[in-house]
């Protein structure tokens, strides 16, 4: 658990610390597999994929409260590195919280390859820093 609090606020030891990615129900089940396929390391870190609740009301539309719960519960996790969504309405009220936090929120119909590409920012971030690091190789000036 100390290991998560060095992460988050970017400690020199990170070596072997889990960070969260935190995905979209409809993206998590190919986002899973991606990350099981590739190993859950990557650099020196291991990834969990956190899977959100479902946002989606039935017959159309979003549950705006629990996109807002959704993006509250990643932005209160320090090991959290990256948001998966697929793009839809809800992610322009979700950018907001998440972008306070510093948190990268990758939209795509495919939990596959936004799950890649968190793996290879992750891959590449070094031992600290990672929310950071992630955020900048998925979101490049």
């Amino acid at each position: 658990m100390i290991a998560l609090g060095i992460v988050g606020c970017g400690g020199a030891d990170s070596q072997g610390a889990t960070v969260s990615v935190y995905v979209g129900a409809s993206l998590c089940k190919a986002a899973k597999g991606e990350l099981a396929a590739h190993g859950a390391s990557a650099g020196h870190f291991k990834i969990a994929a956190r899977c959100l609740a479902p946002s989606e009301k039935a017959g159309g539309g979003v549950d705006l409260a629990t996109d807002g719960s959704n993006a509250r519960r990643a932005t209160s996790d320090t090991s959290a590195v990256a948001t998966l969504e697929a793009p839809g309405p809800g992610t322009k009220f979700s950018r907001s919280i998440l972008e306070s936090a510093g948190i990268p929120l990758l939209t795509s119909s495919s939990g596959s390859k936004a799950m890649k590409a968190v793996i290879e920012a992750v891959e590449s971030a070094g031992s600290s820093s990672p929310r950071s690091k992630v955020r900048e190789a998925l979101e490049p000036s």
